[in-house]
């Protein structure tokens, strides 16, 4: 006998009924998000983040669009659309194989804000008199880091190097 206001214990068969329709719900809920991510990039001008480009690059006949997430973000979405207009490709251009695609002592800024959209941030170094734009990343897809691209007066990469972000230190110690 259970006592007055107290729900009674599902027996196995009800807990069966319960799993399954938490689970329902969940499969639901992802088929909705996902169909709300679709209709909003068959809206036009929305694209993978669901809001318009943070900015639009010539690309020879056809035109690159950048939706960052900066400068505090992590990933960068590149869309290429060909001349027609149709979209070629996109990809999440944040991440190491990209950054190994760099030729230092050939690629140039505008070469790089095609390919990975504008900086987190920029620097100087006086010393060398570089231009330095810095993109925050997951390093290894896990790690928050900050890849550093060098550019010499004419615009051209000389050199890049990595490392943790600092924005990230939770030592609470910064130098």
């Amino acid at each position: 006998m259970r006592k007055p206001g107290v729900p009674p214990v599902p027996d196995a068969a009800g807990w069966g009924i319960m799993v399954f329709f938490i689970a329902l719900e969940v499969v639901f809920m992802r088929k909705l998000v996902n169909l709300a991510i679709l209709a909003a990039m068959l809206a036009g001008c929305a694209g993978p983040t669901g809001r318009a480009p943070t900015a639009i690059y010539p690309d020879g006949a056809g035109q690159v669009r950048e939706y960052a997430t900066g400068p505090y973000g992590q990933e960068t979405w590149m869309v290429r659309l060909g001349a027609d207009g149709k979209q070629l490709s996109a990809e999440q251009v944040l991440t190491d194989a990209r950054f190994a695609t760099v030729r230092v002592g050939a690629t140039g800024k505008q070469d790089m804000l095609r390919t990975f959209g504008r900086p987190a941030e920029t620097s100087r170094v006086a010393q060398q008199d570089f231009e330095v734009w810095s993109y925050r990343y997951k390093q290894g897809g896990v790690w928050p880091a900050l890849m550093h691209v060098h550019f010499d007066r004419d615009g051209i990469v000389r050199m890049m190097m990595n490392g943790p972000d600092p924005m990230y230190d939770r030592s609470g110690q910064r130098d």
